[in-house]
């Protein structure tokens, strides 16, 4: 399967290159020939592409859910995410529980620290 553009169409070949890749990492990386790790290479690549057209994650449906991806994103915490808004922790968690409706100082804040399209936070608000 280690040709020059590998190509998964299956979850069955997708086993079979992620087996093949392991073998090869097991060997490491400095016992490898330049033709095995330039079929290493094309066997990630190959493997990574087929995950993304088949593990995709479907996109926030909501605000709550748009704030939490962007905090997973930059691995922070609702502590830290007050703070870089400016706002109190109470006011964020009571929008992130959808007991308080976002104001637009918190939105804007949102759009310019986050990088979240206002048309969604508008819509999603």
């Amino acid at each position: 399967m280690s040709n020059r553009k590998t190509k998964i169409g299956s979850e069955k070949q997708y086993h079979v290159v992620m087996k093949e890749i392991d073998t090869l990492m097991k060997k490491g990386e400095k016992k490898l020939s330049d033709k095995e790790l330039k079929s290493l290479q094309s066997l990630a690549l190959a493997a990574q592409a087929f995950e993304k057209s088949i593990y995709t994650i479907p996109a926030p449906q909501t605000l709550e859910g748009l704030i939490e991806l962007k905090m997973y994103e930059r691995k922070l915490k609702q502590k830290e995410l007050a703070k870089l808004l400016g706002i109190g922790e109470p006011k964020l968690s009571q929008i992130m529980s959808r007991k308080r409706k976002p104001d637009v100082p918190f939105l804007k804040a949102a759009h310019k620290l986050l990088g979240i399209d206002g048309n969604l936070l508008l819509e999603y608000a």
